[in-house]
């Protein structure tokens, strides 16, 4: 028989038990559409690391000053005070992996506009600092070097900011006051969420002139941290390297000693929390592919009470001429249609179930095409696997035996 012709016979004869079949797809349907759905959920989860690690800024490499021992005691991040301006310039003088750089200092403060206020974080930097951060603007636009060589009082806002201060006020142009001081609002920094390494509201900030922070607000002489832009992702581990030895020779420490910095390279967290995710993009398939096992042992089931009741129709098929290659081939077609059809309603169905995931929960589902082939020919291997089982036992029934059963 030719391949157009079993096929036809196994279509009919899935057809004669139609709530059967039915039935027996539904756990290839359910299997299929649960390993879309939970792939789907686990690379959406790593898209969304990987943007929020992205919104960081592009071969981010963040310097901060480090923990010193006083008395036995290790103070916390930010205890030493021997990050300074020059090592900056230094920084990007003789570091040939680095392509820009823009000092940081920091400090808490109310600020206030008109009868509303609100508790925040101020930055003091340089214009660089945007570039650096790949922050785009909202509206208005950054303070120039000029504002910082006069210190002058010139802020940029975050969203978060904007919306509990200004709300549907046009901040740019107005005056907040931070401690008692005043300050022209010049720019609105695009949102750009959550930190992927803190979880802090990267919105909820306030930018201002270095020189700004630390004259009049601070009166600290030192940097908080130095933030880095390698001129590749891939040198962004030479930069690391780079900056490390110049600090350390800088700072005069001796071998063996603790340095009284930190380099974080924003490309480590960035591989981490994509192995993460992959790890969990992982479990969750195999999680969901139980069901397809499961499913495939239900046409296992189905196919053996087929061939128990259709033995006298073997028999007369073998009297008739049909080899023990065309009976099997049948009976295995009968499970690869079960599964292929179930496994094609299962992909509408996963697809369905990311979108109702996507609506409802709020969360980002990213379904692949290799996803979606990954299960459809999972569930014809499961019709395959299982399928083979009952069609070697329905080509081996002795012809005789067969047709005399009742």
């Amino acid at each position: 028989m030719t391949l157009l012709q079993i096929i036809r016979i196994a279509s009919r004869a899935l057809a004669r038990n139609k709530l059967r079949s039915i039935l027996t797809m539904l756990g290839i349907i359910i299997g299929v559409g649960a390993v879309i759905a939970m792939v789907g959920v686990g690379q959406g989860a790593q898209e969304q690391a990987q943007k929020q690690i992205a919104a960081m800024g592009s071969n981010i490499l963040f310097v901060g000053s480090g923990t010193v021992s006083r008395g036995g005691t290790h103070m916390g991040w930010g205890a030493t005070k021997t990050l300074v301006y020059d090592d900056m310039a230094a920084i990007l003088r003789e570091c040939p992996a680095v392509a820009a750089a823009a000092p940081g200092g920091m400090t808490s403060a109310q600020v206030v506009f008109g009868n509303d206020n609100w508790s925040t974080r101020i930055t003091g930097t340089e214009p660089q600092f945007f570039e650096v951060r790949t922050w785009a603007f909202q509206s208005g636009a950054p303070f120039s070097q000029a504002d910082v060589d006069s210190a002058a009082n010139v802020a940029i806002i975050g969203e978060t900011v904007r919306k509990n201060l200004f709300g549907a006020t046009d901040p740019i142009g107005q005056t907040i006051r931070i401690k008692n001081l005043p300050f022209k609002v010049v720019g609105v920094l695009a949102p750009k969420g959550s930190s992927a390494t803190s979880g802090d509201d990267q919105d909820d900030t306030i930018i201002t002139p270095i020189t700004t922070l630390q004259k009049k607000m601070t009166g600290e002489t030192w940097l908080r941290w130095i933030i880095v832009s390698a001129t590749s992702r891939e040198n962004s581990f030479t930069a690391q390297q780079q900056i490390s030895s110049l600090l350390r020779d800088r700072h005069r420490i001796r071998a063996g000693q603790d340095d009284d910095f930190f380099v974080r390279n924003m490309a480590d967290i960035a591989d981490l929390a994509d192995q993460q995710s992959q790890l969990f993009t992982t479990l969750l398939f195999w999680i969901a592919s139980v069901s397809l096992v499961v499913g495939g042992i239900g046409i296992m089931n189905i196919m053996l009470v087929s061939v128990t009741e259709r033995t006298r129709e073997i028999g007369i098929r073998m009297a008739i001429g049909a080899t023990e290659s065309d009976v099997q081939k049948q009976f295995l077609t009968e499970a690869i249609v079960l599964s292929l059809t179930g496994g094609i309603i299962g992909v509408f169905a996963g697809l369905a179930t990311s979108y109702i995931i996507n609506q409802t929960l709020q969360w980002q589902v990213s379904v692949s095409p290799q996803a979606i082939a990954a299960a459809v020919i999972f569930s014809m291997a499961m019709g395959i696997f299982f399928g083979y089982y009952p069609a070697r036992k329905a080509a081996r029934l002795d012809p005789i035996e067969a047709l005399r059963y009742e």
